[in-house]
């Protein structure tokens, strides 16, 4: 960093504050996104990496559609999954979200968000992400589905 009070002597011998070019210089690089970062967008719009995201996407569609499935089938009242990879589950049995955590991180080993982190019209429910590989996925819902067997 330059001291603001640094000055150098310009072409017609008048004093300049080097901080002041110093600031704008340094504003003007570094204000805005970097060049990999730019780079990167750019090809997520190219053929190749629109395929790519179309791929992603499908995939993680999938992993919300074998949540449904396997919860659905083992009489587990849900919601969403569809468009989007997140399948909210009502809590079963009266169970606050956090309690219903508690119950799947202690009992199967899976983890997921109580849905009072999203405010008090979440509670009693519990929000599973598809955001997984898929043999993450099975193993997760082999585990709460032997648990929750309706």
């Amino acid at each position: 960093m330059v001291p603001k009070t640094l000055t150098a002597t310009a072409a017609d011998g008048t004093a300049v504050a080097l901080w002041k070019l110093w600031n704008r210089r340094q504003s003007t690089k570094f204000n805005g996104v970097s060049y990999i970062v730019q780079r990167g967008a750019e090809a997520v719009y190219s053929e190749a990496g629109q395929a790519q995201v179309q791929a992603l996407v499908s995939f993680y569609l999938e992993n919300a559609k074998i949540i449904r499935e396997q919860l659905t089938s083992a009489g587990i009242s849900l919601y969403g999954g569809v468009n989007a990879p997140y399948v909210w589950v009502k809590t079963p049995a009266g169970l606050s979200s956090w309690e219903f955590f508690d119950k799947l991180l202690h009992g199967v080993h899976v983890v997921g968000t109580p849905g009072s982190g999203f405010g008090a019209a979440g509670e009693g429910y519990f929000r599973l992400s598809a955001f997984n590989s898929r043999e993450n996925i099975e193993e997760a819902m082999c585990r709460i589905t032997e648990k929750f067997k309706a």
